[in-house]
């Protein structure tokens, strides 16, 4: 381009004035502040004016820089977190908020705002009450164990529990389960938070009772079992049972003072409630399980695969419990109403499994046939052919792995179907970026092969069919 083409579109850019007053009727700033409004005029021009002395040659109309002002405006208007369509095929998918969970809980949750609650009052006594007792009872119902209390995350659960039980003390672990868990927290930092003094004992790939047996000294106060929820130790391999710790805790305890007696506590992760007995070898243990088998203490996660809110669980013997309650942890890390609320509500479908499986959509995804995901699939097909026309991309349903994710069921392969959208117009990477970016609600798929897959087993409903299905018809629409 020459120096007087440079100019002349110089020339042409608009004023600020006429770039707001066009903005002042357009839908998409309604609500903006004025100084918001204004940056993104200013900034629209500058655009403009940087992309015609790189050389290129930008609309400079008025009516186009106003538009793409408006078009900026209306995301920086849109909350940060917000609803996303999940087809990605990772359940319990971290980034994403991890669990969904069932209209029951997000009932619960509109109720407690609406004006205050009953977080602390006992309304038979008329006094004074505890937030730990919204869910305990009901914990204790689907679990077995004698009490329970829940705070903010597991990893909260596992600090508090250390702190408790084992500050100044030894805690034996075996050095297959000294585990990373999100976010690079790692046990041995955990441990090391809490205070208490971490013994290794067995090697990476295996662990015997003998190897317990022996680390045992006048100063250890518990054997902390890691199951490997979120990773996998395969081959040549051998690890401890809850029930062979406990057998040789009491082997030892038959010794000592009760103050001194050595706790068996379980660290479980993912918490499943519900028996997932269709995964086989990769189905996680339930917590009443663990329970049964002797763990004094056992802590998991509450929005993994029990499909609730973000809580860490632990639970056990009342007596164990209720030093937990008392300690000033107990305050730094409890749970806000909003959170009781949704676990409660949550924690009463699990009383029945098969209301669990069929109302909290983690469960549901988790356990759900492959052939309804088959048939969710094809609805989505169809929605897609009736809104796009049908030169712009070959619509496909292909057999698909999901994952649990979240550290639950690693390695697990979930068999599922997806929809594959092969494109002739466009391409993969721009038609993610667009749905992801532009979208009111964000849709994340995946792409493989310059081809995005929307994995039924992670949509939930109707709704969510009919919103892919429109967000790829306004993908294909904006490339005329």
């Amino acid at each position: 381009m020459t120096e007087i083409g440079y100019y002349q579109l110089l020339k042409q850019l608009p004023q600020i004035d006429q770039i707001l007053r066009l903005l002042e009727g357009d839908d998409r700033t309604a609500g903006a502040t004025r100084s918001l409004v204004v940056k993104e005029a200013r900034t629209a021009v500058d655009e403009a004016r940087k992309a015609i002395l790189a050389g290129k040659q930008p609309d400079t109309g008025a009516a186009a820089i106003a538009a793409r002002a408006a078009s900026r405006i209306e995301r920086g208007m849109r909350p940060s977190l917000r609803r996303v369509i999940n087809a990605s095929g990772v359940i319990i998918h971290t980034n994403l908020g991890r669990s969904s969970m069932a209209k029951a809980a997000k009932a619960a949750v509109d109720d407690v705002m609406d004006g205050y609650c009953t977080l602390e009052y006992d309304i038979d006594a008329m006094a004074r009450g505890s937030r730990h007792s919204h869910c305990e009872s009901l914990i204790c119902q689907i679990t077995g164990a004698e009490a329970a209390i829940a705070v903010n995350n597991n990893a909260a659960a596992v600090m508090m529990v250390l702190s408790e039980f084992a500050r100044g003390h030894e805690a034996v672990v075996s050095r297959g389960e000294l585990i990373e868990i999100g976010g690079s927290f790692r046990i041995p930092d955990i441990m090391d938070q809490s205070g208490a003094t971490m013994v290794e004992v067995g090697t990476t790939n295996k662990t015997h009772p003998h190897d317990y047996e022996r680390a045992i000294a006048p100063e250890t106060g518990m054997f902390l079992k890691v199951h490997p929820s979120n990773y996998r130790v395969i081959g040549f391999t051998k690890t401890v049972s809850v029930a062979d710790l406990r057998r040789i805790a009491d082997k030892e305890n038959a010794h000592r003072l009760p103050e001194d007696a050595i706790l068996v506590y379980e660290d479980q992760g993912s918490g499943s409630f519900v028996n997932l007995d269709v995964y086989g070898e990769y189905a996680e243990p339930t917590v009443a399980e663990s329970i049964a088998l002797g763990a004094d203490l056992v802590s998991f996660s509450g929005d993994k695969l029990l499909g609730g809110p973000q809580a860490g669980i632990i639970v056990g013997s009342k007596k164990l419990i209720d030093r937990l309650k008392k300690n000033p942890l107990a305050r730094v890390l409890r749970l806000d109403k909003m959170t009781l609320a949704a676990l409660e509500a949550t924690l009463r479908l699990h009383l029945d499994p098969k209301v669990a499986m069929r109302e909290i959509p983690t469960v549901r995804m988790l356990a759900e046939d492959p052939e309804d995901t088959r048939a969710r699939a094809e609805k989505l097909r169809d929605a897609i052919s009736l809104r796009i026309d049908a030169a712009c991309a070959d619509l496909a349903v292909v057999p698909e792995i999901s994952r649990a994710g979240g550290g639950a069921l690693a390695q697990c392969d979930i068999p599922s179907y997806a929809v594959e959208v092969a494109f002739n117009a466009g391409n993969a990477q721009d038609c993610e970026e667009y749905m992801i970016k532009q979208l009111p609600v964000p849709i994340v798929g995946r792409i493989r092969q310059e081809r995005v897959l929307f994995d039924a087993r992670t949509i939930i409903d109707d709704g969510e069919i009919t919103s892919i299905a429109e967000g790829l018809a306004a993908y294909f629409g904006q490339l005329d």
